[in-house]
């Protein structure tokens, strides 16, 4: 009988996943892996596969956390507008305070990886789209709240912030001081075009719905 497993696979596919965040997936080795798990190769090699396997489902973990950190953050109760300027202003301050600049995981992979593994490239291109709708889906409604001008265009504002955001991410690696960093972050804020007191008129600001 095979005996039962003696770890946690979550617990190892995050522990895997720190160690590939912080180093790369080239520039970690199995022996890394097994040091930063806790495993020897042969439970790793028997539980996840191959070092590519257990770096995509770290992928994976990742990018699930990323998706679910900004669902969690602009949607649910209150006004769409103030949950996205808070997002917006959290990843900036975060970004800021990276000292080990780290970075994004799902980044740093595409970046070395997206041009010559498919599998790498897929992940991060659903993702991508992923975080898109999130950010699209939050600006419509604060359109349909009355916080946002009527004509705006908010997917075009969507595929806007995005870009802003992952550029954050960059400046924040390249070193940028944090006034640099969140003060892109606020010029991006300032640019979404809000809609007037009078066009929101006196039932719908604030975010409350006219009955």
């Amino acid at each position: 009988m095979a005996r039962p497993r003696q770890f946690d696979d979550e617990e190892v596919v995050l522990a895997a996943r720190d160690q590939f965040w912080s180093h790369g997936y080239d520039r970690t080795s199995i022996d890394d892996l097994s040091a930063a798990t806790g495993l020897g190769r042969g439970s790793l090699y028997g539980a996840f596969g191959d070092k590519h396997a257990l770096f995509l489902q770290a992928l994976d973990s990742y990018n699930s956390d990323a998706i679910g950190v900004w669902r969690s953050a602009l949607r649910g109760p209150g006004p769409a507008l103030p949950r996205l300027e808070h997002l917006v202003r959290d990843i900036s301050e975060a970004i800021s305070r990276d000292v080990e600049r780290r970075g994004c995981m799902m980044a740093r992979s595409a970046t070395e990886l997206a041009a010559v593994d498919k599998s790498v490239a897929e992940r991060t291109a659903s993702t991508v789209r992923g975080l898109y709708g999130e950010l699209s889906d939050c600006l419509a409604r604060a359109q349909e709240e009355g916080s946002l001008d009527a004509d705006a265009d908010t997917d075009g504002l969507a595929s806007l912030l995005l870009a802003v955001l992952r550029g954050l991410e960059a400046l924040g690696r390249a070193g940028a001081a944090a006034d640099v960093v969140i003060g892109a972050a606020e010029q991006a804020l300032a640019l979404l075009p809000r809609a007037s007191t009078n066009e929101r008129g006196p039932d719908r600001q604030e975010g409350r719905a006219a009955p």
